[in-house]
């Protein structure tokens, strides 16, 4: 398993007191009464969506891609609320690190847990699916406090921030591991466990396939979910969580397991997995990170679509 960071007094060092304020300032935020702190997320959002051009123009881009169908003022639409979202997500991310148990399970609404009962009833790992939503913070931490797993992570440059992300996710789950460590993930599969694991991001060219993304026709895929799966024989699970409208709290739904998927080819796989994720995302467009370039690697001699 990956040696996880621990707390040190060199993270008390003067260059990362900037870090420590903000911290403290998420965590006093993150005290307010939820209606007030979903009202300062949003606006935080709308606020960022001034100064955060080249991220606005990429999420234009890839709503223009992906939904070729809608209007200009449908997109831009979309752009700003998820843009709220996004000022939602920094709030959700202390949330999840800060907030004690009773209060995240207090506006959640969960279901499809009998799913993951059921997968576990027949000795199978879980990979489950989540995909980048806004949410993705909050969203384990109330995944983990009714099935405790294995997240997949990307250790964080800075150390102060690395273990604090760390901290927080292990609040809830039961272990963390780095995310080029597939044979560490393929052991935990086969022995039961629940593997959180993301699938949706563009992870360059080494280890991903070409296949169609919403109306996207060559979008580069990850292969992961193919040697997992093949490897491990675990179900695949997709859940999502989304944040309810008008501040009304969050409801987490675990979809059905899929314990046969398609895998005769990563191709064939990751085309199927494509098609896991478009449903996940429809069920809440407007949260999903569309700030990243989820299409910048392209096939050999073909230009940027950025």
């Amino acid at each position: 398993m990956t040696q996880l960071p621990t707390f040190s007094r060199r993270l008390l060092h003067p260059r990362f007191w900037l870090n420590w304020l903000g911290i403290g300032v998420l965590w006093l935020v993150v005290l307010l009464p939820y209606p007030v702190i979903y009202r300062l997320g949003c606006g935080t959002g709308r606020l960022a969506m001034r100064f955060m051009k080249r991220r606005a123009r990429i999420a234009y881009r890839n709503l223009e891609l992906c939904f070729p169908e809608k209007s200009d003022a449908e997109r831009h639409q979309m752009v700003v609320k998820n843009f709220e979202s996004v000022g939602m997500g920094l709030m959700e991310t202390g949330m999840a690190w800060f907030w004690p148990t009773w209060r995240v399970e207090r506006w959640f609404d969960v279901s499809g847990t009998e799913h993951i009962k059921a997968v576990q009833d027949q000795g199978k790992g879980v990979l489950l699916i989540g995909v980048h939503f806004l949410t993705l913070e909050l969203g384990a931490r109330i995944f983990g406090i009714h099935n405790p797993g294995i997240g997949v992570y990307r250790p964080n440059d800075n150390p102060l921030l690395d273990w604090l992300q760390t901290w927080g996710r292990m609040r809830s789950n039961k272990a963390m591991i780095d995310r080029k460590d597939l044979k560490g993930m393929v052991r935990a599969l086969k022995s039961g466990d629940i593997i959180w694991y993301a699938p949706d991001h563009d992870y360059g060219p080494r280890s991903s396939v070409f296949v169609p993304f919403f109306a996207v026709e060559q979008a580069a895929t990850t292969t992961g979910t193919w040697m997992l799966a093949k490897m491990s024989r675990a179900c695949v699970v997709p859940f999502v969580p989304r944040r309810k409208p008008d501040g009304t709290g969050y409801e987490m739904v675990i979809l059905e397991p899929e314990c046969n998927p398609p895998l005769e080819t990563a191709e064939e796989t990751a085309r199927w997995m494509n098609g896991v994720v478009e449903r996940c995302i429809m069920m809440a467009p407007e949260q999903y990170m569309w700030l990243h370039r989820r299409f910048k690697t392209r096939p050999e001699g073909v230009p940027s679509r950025y």
